[in-house]
């Protein structure tokens, strides 16, 4: 058999479903254990990879298999997840506090799946794959509480705990509803939270579609909406670490989006501090606000005339 007809074997025998039985997963396994055609599986190690620069490039220099670059997609959503599910890989184990986003993201093969693998083709095969699969449960339980550590826990108002993904723009949107709120927007309630890994994380539908915010755009929305019912206040809070402010051109966007909503609009940018925040400030819209983590009792208004209110 070649490799990648040994590493579908594996694939099949560790439990992974038929859809991950092919030869993009097959590569893929080749990849994180930096396997060649003339090399033996015990010679298996691990090492962290990228997907385009790291296992898609292994493809193409190890086996002369070339990809489109938008197969890059395919490896991470129809095989990475689906071995992190397996306890085949790790996600980001060198630096497991990475933002889902970051350009550094990278995954390895686990050390239990490694274990295993080292012994294909010897008489420890059968029994130690079947001991994977039938560990597969409490590997992924316990994986899950190891990632969990470092999440970021944010408290709403009414008490409840959410767990954003790690990074530092889910920091400072769990700053704005444990900081911000209580402090610049006391009587709110929480309508929308977004996170990088699961855009809907909180949303209270029912309040949105009373007051005339379309409950089918979410993606539109920004990062924090928070709603003081008494004053009939709304405000459209970014975070911003990579991406850019509350801009003349995100206002446009949103005041289009919440054209039947008769809420007085607050806009308010907020950053981690105020080096990100100088870095931003051509960008700022004027009649909106700034808000920094590092100084969180202060605000900026960019206004000239008036202190925080709808214009």
């Amino acid at each position: 058999m070649t490799k990648i007809e040994e590493a579908q074997v594996i694939l099949k025998d560790l439990g992974l479903p038929k859809q991950q039985q092919n030869e993009l997963s097959a590569l893929t396994l080749l990849a994180l254990c930096d396997i060649s055609e003339k090399d033996n599986w015990k010679n298996s190690k691990k090492i962290s990879l990228g997907v385009s620069k790291g296992i898609m490039k292994f493809f193409s220099e190890v086996y002369n298999k070339d990809y489109a670059a938008n197969t890059r997609e395919a490896v991470r959503r129809n095989v990475l997840h689906q071995f992190e599910q397996a306890r085949v890989a790790d996600y980001n184990p060198d630096i497991p506090n990475l933002p889902v986003n970051s350009p550094r993201a990278h995954y390895a093969i686990s050390k239990e799946a490694l274990k295993v693998i080292q012994t294909f083709g010897t008489k420890k095969w059968d029994s130690n794959a079947k001991n994977f699969r039938n560990s597969i449960g409490n590997l992924a339980k316990a994986y899950a509480k190891k990632r969990e550590v470092v999440r970021v826990p944010v408290k709403l108002p009414s008490g409840k705990i959410l767990s954003l993904s790690s990074g530092k723009h889910n920091e400072v949107q769990a700053a704005i509803v444990e900081q911000f709120r209580p402090e610049f927007a006391e009587n709110s309630e929480l309508l929308y939270l977004g996170d990088t890994e699961q855009k809907d994380l909180y949303s209270d539908n029912k309040t949105m579609s009373e007051i005339g915010i379309p409950i089918d755009e979410h993606s539109k929305l920004p990062d924090v909406v928070l709603y003081d019912r008494e004053k009939n206040w709304l405000f459209l809070i970014e975070a911003v670490t990579s991406h850019g402010p509350v801009s003349p051109k995100r206002i446009v966007e949103l005041e289009q989006l919440l054209e039947k909503c008769d809420a007085g609009k607050i806009y308010v940018t907020a950053f981690p501090d105020f080096k990100e925040f100088k870095k931003w400030s051509s960008k700022i819209a004027w009649e909106t606000e700034i808000w920094i983590c590092e100084m969180p009792s202060h605000m900026i208004h960019f206004n000239g005339d008036r202190f925080m209110g709808p214009r």
